[in-house]
């Protein structure tokens, strides 16, 4: 039977609920999967035909450590995703990469522009962390500022009304295969938690939704066990990537039933 690892994080408070149903999801399909964590010295990651990267959610806090670990695994076992595509997609600098219409960015904390409302964030983060929404430009400007004193990448965004109103799409493909998509909840709207955040809405994706991602999942030369493409809509109503997730993105398999089939039938195909 083919022996796959789980890459997951020290677990203490239950977070990731996705992980048995996806366990089951790989042992129907003949795959026997093991959680571990992605950190434990004591793990031989080449007795596994291959390592899924999926609930590594501390890698921000030691993204340099969390690479050196994925090079090492990549070299005595198959890794999904990639090194390559980890070590890109855990900065977020890569927007500036994608060829694709994506949420305007500022990436200093001089000559920010005139806009009602910002968000200011690091390019390597999760889950909103270290991210603050204000409306006074100076203090936007000293947040970015502070962020590149800390010899950190700032993003200044503009903060889009439309993502109250319509929401964030998330569209989650598995081997390059449309499996499902959601409407997630806002983040910076005051009194929103991360819980609320993972509380979706299943949704029928537009055309020129799933047209801007299948263009986006186009432009990585890599193959993708997995990806979540996070979409919101600019004030002229045009779809804009605001996030390519391939690291270790929260997949709202229990919104589709299927999902966690789908996802282990992407796992078998690609090995």
């Amino acid at each position: 039977m083919t022996i796959c690892a789980y890459a997951t994080f020290e677990d203490l408070r239950g977070e990731d609920d996705e992980r048995d149903p996806v366990l089951a999801a790989w042992r129907e399909a003949g795959i026997d999967g093991r959680a571990e964590r992605w950190d434990d010295p004591a793990v031989d990651w080449s007795a596994y035909d291959a390592v899924v990267v999926r609930s590594v959610w501390d890698y921000v806090l030691r993204r340099e450590e969390f690479l050196a670990w994925a090079r090492e695994v990549e070299s005595v076992t198959r890794l999904l995703n990639p090194y390559a595509v980890l070590e890109s997609n855990t900065d977020k600098t890569y927007l500036r990469e994608l060829g694709v219409p994506t949420v305007p960015t500022h990436w200093s904390s001089e000559g920010l522009p005139d806009w009602p409302e910002y968000v200011v964030k690091p390019s390597i983060s999760g889950g909103a962390r270290d991210t603050t929404r204000t409306a006074d430009r100076a203090e936007a400007a000293a947040l970015a500022a502070a962020l590149e004193a800390a010899g950190r990448t700032p993003m200044v965004q503009p903060y889009l009304d439309m993502v109250e109103s319509e929401g964030e799409t998330s569209l989650l493909y598995f081997n390059g295969r449309l499996s499902h998509a959601v409407r997630r909840n806002p983040m910076l709207v005051p009194g929103t938690t991360l819980d609320d955040n993972a509380r979706a809405q299943l949704r029928t994706p537009a055309p020129d939704q799933v047209e801007l991602a299948e263009k986006v999942l186009a432009a990585v030369p890599h193959v993708l066990l997995y990806a979540r493409i996070d979409l919101v809509r600019l004030s002229g109503g045009a779809p804009a990537v605001i996030e390519l997730e391939l690291t270790e993105p929260y997949l709202y398999l229990g919104h589709r039933p299927e999902a966690p089939a789908s996802f282990a039938r992407a796992l078998r195909e690609l090995l």
